[in-house]
């Protein structure tokens, strides 16, 4: 009985402390600033392209979070996402480019919200090598990235 009360606790506390604005990590704390900064590194209901993010699967929910590192000069192949997800460039430069022609390039503390069910390509501008931290928000047993050939 006593594990459930504080389970419960711990759950109740977790659902405050995620409620609370993003303001509230500086506050409380007898009126010290704790010098914590939030800053948004991408918010939108938009991919990189402009069109607007698909509904997430109704399935059961699985977060994929990668550090992937393309060599300088390196073409990624063709591919899709078929998930929601978003990327923060670590390191390097990266092009993103559809197959109509339209592309963008992301810098080194740039965030972005990926093309999702679209086929793209990136490529790894150098000269250092790109260094990406992907979060994909799927389902189980669906993939993160798709190869068309």
């Amino acid at each position: 009985m006593r594990r459930l009360f504080l389970v419960s606790i711990a759950v109740t506390t977790f659902s405050i402390v995620i409620s609370l604005p993003l303001h509230a990590h500086n506050e409380g704390h007898g009126g010290k600033d704790l010098g914590i900064k939030v800053e948004t590194l991408a918010k939108s209901t938009k991919e990189w392209d402009g069109e607007t993010l698909p509904s997430y699967p109704t399935s059961q929910p699985e977060i994929t979070v990668l550090r992937i590192t393309v060599p300088a000069g390196v073409m990624l192949p063709l591919h899709t996402h078929p998930v929601i997800n978003a990327a923060v460039i670590i390191q390097g430069k990266l092009e993103l480019s559809l197959q109509d022609g339209t592309k963008r390039i992301f810098n080194s503390g740039d965030a972005l919200i990926e093309v999702v069910n679209t086929v793209h390509t990136g490529k790894s501008l150098g000269p250092e090598d790109v260094v990406v931290v992907v979060v994909y928000a799927g389902s189980q047993n669906l993939p993160t990235t798709v190869r068309v050939n």
